[in-house]
């Protein structure tokens, strides 16, 4: 065995209130841990139900090192599957997606199930008489695991046991909420395909950048910075594009992004934004605002679309950008391998120019060809090949560190606190901690 595996002690070593230990970031042998501790029994995000618009629709992914598929039953219920048959283990479902036609069958021998999971029918059948067959595990079929559909985000948890969905995410699923009530309709689709690409850094990395507000000034001056000082040439009338205001604000100023704020929650839950965000000054839209007080009145409408927040962490798998509609998943690969999803969603009933505005963003920002998004890129490599060196081994998260958080971190702090990232760093701890009796 490893030197962490039965040392919870030498694991609650690794996090103090105000630094973590670079084996958090590096180490193998705790990558394997955290898959079997944290991203098992929490809840981790699959997809969306929009996704799996019809019976027998499904879309499959992998979680933790587990194969999973989220299939459209043929009552309309959505369940999250372990992508395995019951018989020999073979993956039932190799494509990313497409519809199973009311039934899951494998590859191999030819076994079926129905679309909620159970065994529906064995080849030869009379080869199993007067065998315990019946009562095995393997004629309970494919195993369903523990499934919340949240205004269409779909969750699951691998483990059996666990905090529930209300319980984990609390009253962080306002984030969630702001995103689809932006809707008319109140309701999101997802468009077009999914921008996967290789982050060559820990999974923790990209999380902790999300509501790092010291770095957008100084890792995207060579991008956004860029934009900024060419349209500084333009007339001051001179109409403003959109790629220029979805650029230009990642070069705010460090008051900006301290006045902007930051909400942080239990269980590693965080968004920035709380009184604004880069987000807050884009064109307004006539027909969609007035579409909106239609659809909820003009105060509701007002409160909704004045909520502006940057980017919404749901710890540790899942992370939004409501006031942009675009998403991002984190699927861990290996301690310094991290694969990023990259999804734009639909306002339903929204005017179209709203769904230009996302796809540019999503181009802009969150694509493999991005221009912005590379400057991260960089600092996460640069970061996982510095924590290599024999330096100090200690990663500082000093910045506006008050003791009260040890009793908790609930609350709004300014916006350039490392308050957000420590209280990752609570709920990672807690997980890893925990007895594996708990799992």
């Amino acid at each position: 065995m490893g030197k962490y595996a039965d040392d919870i002690a030498r694991i609650d070593g690794l996090v103090r209130p105000d630094q973590v230990h670079r084996d958090v970031y590096c180490d193998p042998e705790l990558f394997e841990l955290e898959m079997q501790r944290l991203w098992h029994r929490t809840w981790i995000y699959v997809g969306h139900d929009s996704q799996v618009p019809k019976p027998g629709d499904y879309y499959t992914a992998d979680i933790a090192g587990q194969p999973v598929v989220m299939v459209r039953a043929m009552d309309g219920a959505v369940h999250v599957l372990l992508n395995r048959c019951a018989h020999k283990g073979a993956k039932l479902v190799s494509a990313a997606a497409g519809n199973c036609r009311g039934q899951l069958r494998c590859p191999y021998h030819g076994w079926t199930y129905r679309t909620d999971g159970s065994l529906r029918t064995v080849p030869l059948k009379t080869g199993y008489a007067d065998t315990d067959f019946a009562q095995s595990e393997a004629a309970k079929g494919m195993t369903r695991l523990s499934t919340e559909s949240y205004r269409g985000f779909v969750f699951t948890r691998l483990s059996a046991n666990g905090p529930s969905f209300q319980e984990y995410f609390g009253a962080s699923l306002s984030s969630i909420d702001n995103m689809a009530d932006r809707s008319p309709e109140g309701r999101l689709e997802i468009t077009g395909g999914v921008l996967r690409y290789l982050h060559n850094c820990n999974w923790k990395m990209f999380i902790e950048n999300l509501n790092d507000a010291m770095h957008p000034m100084v890792a995207h001056e060579s991008s956004a910075g860029t934009a900024r000082d060419l349209w500084k040439e333009q007339p001051a009338d001179a109409p403003v594009p959109m790629v220029i205001e979805q650029f230009v604000p990642f070069v705010s100023n460090y008051d900006f992004f301290d006045r902007m704020g930051v909400q942080v929650y239990e269980h590693g839950h965080s968004y920035t934004g709380v009184n604004f965000s880069i987000h807050s000054k884009y064109s307004s839209v006539p027909e969609y605002e007035a579409s909106m007080e239609q659809a909820y009145g003009p105060e509701r409408a007002h409160a909704i679309l004045g909520e502006a927040r940057h980017n919404t962490v749901y710890y540790p798998s899942l992370t939004i950008k409501g006031a942009i509609q675009t998403i991002r998943v984190v699927r861990p690969l290996a301690a310094d391998k991290t694969l990023i999803e990259s999804y734009t969603l639909r306002l339903v009933g929204a005017p179209d120019e709203l769904l230009a505005r996302s796809v540019m963003y999503t181009r802009l920002i969150n694509a493999p060809t991005s221009v912005v998004g590379h400057d991260d890129l960089h600092c996460y490599r640069a970061i996982q090949e510095g924590l290599a060196s024999g330096a100090n081994p200690w990663v500082s998260l000093h910045r506006d560190y008050k003791p009260a958080e040890q009793t908790s971190v609930v609350g709004r702090y300014n916006g350039t606190s490392e308050i957000s990232m420590r209280g990752q760093f609570r709920a990672w701890l807690a997980a890893m901690t925990q007895a594996d009796g708990a799992r």
